[in-house]
């Protein structure tokens, strides 16, 4: 058992071509653990006696440049899998080595996994501003697996795929969450949150509803072996964040208006 799991991390990625950050597992997991020990105890020990930092502006520039990075991978990739990928969407498998849109494919599947690397200074920025009640486990988890989850299926599945599909309904999300994060930002006197904050969750639950409807739908096609791995993982984590947002919507959402109503 021990020996098939070394032997597993111990596989050479089946694309030649390795992209920064992704020749071995050192790099990535000396990334995330700096962010784990930063955000857990470094950070708010450094923060404990001083004032949170006025990072509004930096954080407008952040979110804008999400939006943008967002919206234009979203553009690509649904150009890509309508137009040169000809994904068969019964069975989306990675394009060959030689097929001659495969640096295509290959850069923006790097994208997505890049702006994982990105997403983290969100974290960042919570501890710098004492924001500590939004450094949730579920926050931390999320962003660290999702990190260190594109990184294996780069590293041991190669480039573009069933994942890439998946990705692209996180971007969806990506896009109206950072959207809400910098409308929400403008507003410098609001101490509540925007009407809409809730249907980002909601539409989260619904992008891992259908990740994992089509990973049902990969597995049920007898003739995808190649697909088998990508839709096992992904609909197995969808299935674990749906229990976990379901969890964080309850008790943000539903709980306190019960409780609200109960005190009428």
């Amino acid at each position: 058992m021990l020996g098939d799991l070394v032997d597993f991390f111990g596989k050479s990625p089946p694309d030649p071509v390795r992209l920064p950050l992704l020749a071995s597992h050192r790099p990535i997991l000396m990334i995330l653990a700096t962010y784990l020990v930063f955000v857990k105890i470094v950070g708010p020990k450094v923060m404990q006696n001083r004032k949170p930092f006025d990072l509004r502006g930096l954080i407008k520039v952040y979110n804008v440049t999400q939006i943008v990075y967002n919206v234009i991978m979203c553009f690509f990739a649904v150009h890509f899998m309508l137009g040169p990928g000809d994904f068969s969407f019964r069975c989306i498998q990675n394009l060959p080595p030689d097929h001659d849109y495969k640096t295509w494919e290959r850069w923006l599947t790097y994208s997505y996994f890049f702006n994982k690397l990105i997403d983290l200074l969100e974290t960042v920025f919570f501890v710098l501003r004492k924001k500590d009640r939004q450094i949730s486990f579920l926050h931390v988890f999320h962003h660290m697996f999702m990190l260190y989850f594109s990184f294996l299926y780069l590293y041991y599945y190669g480039y573009g795929g069933h994942g890439f599909f998946m990705c692209f309904f996180n971007v969806i999300v990506h896009i109206m969450m950072y959207a809400y994060y910098y409308h929400s930002s403008l507003d410098r006197d609001s101490k509540g949150d925007l009407w809409w904050k809730k249907y980002i969750t909601i539409v989260q639950l619904i992008q891992f509803g259908i990740i994992s409807g089509h990973s049902i739908y990969t597995l049920m096609q007898p003739d995808c072996p190649s697909a088998r791995f990508s839709a096992t993982c992904a609909g197995g984590i969808s299935v674990v964040f749906i229990i976990l947002f379901s969890n964080f919507y309850f008790h943000a959402y539903i709980l306190p208006t019960k409780c609200k109503k109960k005190a009428i």
